[in-house]
């Protein structure tokens, strides 16, 4: 959910009437914040850097399977498959799939498939004042990361550096793009192709360079200097 408790939501399809179905639902019912996409491939990209709780997802689209796209979202999204093709029904839930609605659905059974979502969706979650880490590899160990602690993450050759807010800082053998998908994004942006920044510690910004609050200044790269704007 967003920080105004909204049900993020993403729906996949290569038919506009049922893109619009959704749409219409998802608006008759409220409290949710929908995102229609025709294009599997940036959905994806979307579904990755935001971390949506629910997926509407069709199966037989063009040039690609959404049984297949199922296959690749990230930990506990809560997929719903929209499809006119029921033989599929036993798959997509042997995909864990939260419920599968076929084409077409009434409101009432649309309503339904969410009310599956969320208390999966509740089970998942963690208590309000829960501390949430990150769980990373250092040398042969792996250690848990308080994310409040972090300031930022900066990428190196084939690894990443952790900076936390104490000194300390954690070296770990991944990509930036790896653990930036690890990363709530709502608690982290990408500013630069080689530095995330935690945004609660964030002191003053332009669109050129970050200052954070122990005063460690970073640049701004310039294809990140939009995403600044959301602040």
């Amino acid at each position: 959910m967003d920080e105004n408790g909204k049900i993020r939501c993403v729906a996949i399809d290569d038919e506009p009437l049922a893109l619009e179905v959704i749409d219409k639902f998802c608006q008759r019912m409220g409290g949710t914040e929908l995102h229609t996409f025709s294009d599997p491939a940036r959905a994806m990209q979307m579904i990755a850097d935001e971390r949506p709780d629910i997926v509407f997802l069709d199966i037989e689209m063009e040039n690609v399977s959404g049984l297949d796209l199922a296959s690749q979202m990230p930990d506990n999204t809560c997929v719903i498959f929209t499809t006119a093709f029921p033989d599929y029904a036993l798959k997509g839930f042997e995909l864990d799939a939260v419920d599968y609605l076929h084409k077409p659905f009434a409101y009432d059974r649309f309503k339904t498939a969410i009310a599956k979502a969320m208390r999966r969706i509740a089970i998942h979650r963690p208590p309000e004042d829960a501390e949430q880490y990150i769980q990373v590899k250092k040398e042969y160990n792996n250690v848990s990361i308080p994310l409040s602690k972090i300031l930022y993450v900066e990428a190196m050759e084939g690894y990443v550096k952790i900076f936390l807010d104490s000194g300390e800082c954690i070296l770990s053998r991944m990509i930036l793009k790896i653990i930036g998908n690890r990363l709530p994004a709502r608690n982290f942006i990408r500013i630069h192709r080689s530095y995330i920044v935690q945004k609660s510690k964030i002191a003053s910004f332009s669109r050129r360079e970050v200052k954070l609050s122990n005063g460690k200044t970073i640049p701004v790269g310039r294809q990140y200097a939009g995403v600044l704007d959301s602040l």
